[in-house]
């Protein structure tokens, strides 16, 4: 029986992946460095595009699933005049249109037309799945088929820079937005073609403001050593910051740890905690029912 390799390692990296690599890739490549036994990622980006990654190690890969659902703030640089399979610029062109340049003004006018909840097609080149297989599987076969509209909400979308036949803006989207797709509609409305030609993701639901790390900082920063490292991740509760908190006994806590529920307190709201020990601190996701019982969901090993 072979040992389980790798050292546990408990926390979120923001990584700010490079141009031209896979989020799997990214991943495995963080998860050497670090020399951790788990980890996860959370929200792909395409290969073509950099920016935030989250990477959970350890435990925090217990939590990586309730931020599947955030919102999420990308810039986005496109280009009028052509359209290609995959949406962006590592795709073959597959149509291309001669026209005058647009005003700039038709241009942000249509941004605005964008904010809000409205129905988008997914593209075929995603990994989303049609009879047990993934589209852009049958996309590269040269097969199209049907895509049901899906509801998206644009939270916010602007110019910041336009210099005909480009175009940069920044929105934040809901989850399951397509940029490439919300790019292609923002040219139909203008009755043309575009493309994504560079595209950077800014934030992540709670992760705002906060600094990523290249692979050039962290390759640097692992010659002091795995603990240097270490204090380069986010602590796990930092993924829940809307989440309340309940402070509670040893005793409360060890029964929860061993999966037993506990009277809540009258004042404790339904709903889902986090849970933090006298000595231990962050130990684990817990949910207040309403029959005045609190359960434990997700707690993390010590």
């Amino acid at each position: 029986m072979s040992k389980r390799k790798g050292r546990r390692v408990d926390g979120i990296l923001l990584l700010d992946k490079p141009a031209g690599m896979t989020s799997n890739r990214a991943l495995q490549r963080a998860k050497r460095l670090f020399g951790a036994a788990k980890a996860g990622h959370t929200g792909s980006l395409d290969p073509l595009a950099t920016g935030m990654l989250p990477v959970s190690f350890g435990a925090a890969t217990r939590v990586s699933a309730y931020l599947l659902a955030a919102s999420k703030t990308y810039q986005v640089t496109a280009r009028f005049g052509m359209s290609t399979d995959t949406g962006d610029a590592d795709g073959d062109v597959c149509e291309r249109v001669d026209g005058p340049a647009i005003e700039e003004s038709a241009v942000s006018d249509v941004l605005e037309g964008f904010r809000g909840t409205s129905a988008q097609i997914p593209p075929m080149y995603s990994a989303l799945k049609y009879r047990g297989q993934p589209l852009y599987r049958l996309a590269r076969k040269g097969i199209d088929v049907d895509r049901k509209p899906r509801e998206i909400t644009v939270h916010s979308i602007s110019m910041r820079h336009y210099s005909w036949p480009e175009f940069t803006f920044v929105t934040c989207c809901s989850k399951g937005t397509y940029v490439r797709s919300l790019v292609g509609d923002i040219a139909a409305r203008l009755d043309t073609l575009a493309h994504v030609t560079a595209l950077r993701r800014l934030e992540i639901g709670p992760f705002t403001g906060l600094r990523m790390h290249t692979f050039e900082t962290l390759d640097e920063t692992a010659q002091s050593g795995s603990g240097a490292l270490d204090e380069l991740l986010l602590p796990i509760d930092r993924a829940l910051p809307d989440w309340p908190s309940l402070e509670l006994s040893d005793d409360l806590e060890d029964r929860l740890r061993h999966g037993r529920p506990v009277p809540a307190n009258p004042e404790w709201s339904p709903g889902r905690v986090r849970l933090y020990g006298p000595s231990t601190g962050f130990f684990g996701l817990g949910e207040v029912r309403t029959d005045g019982q609190l359960v434990p969901r997700r707690i993390f090993p010590l």
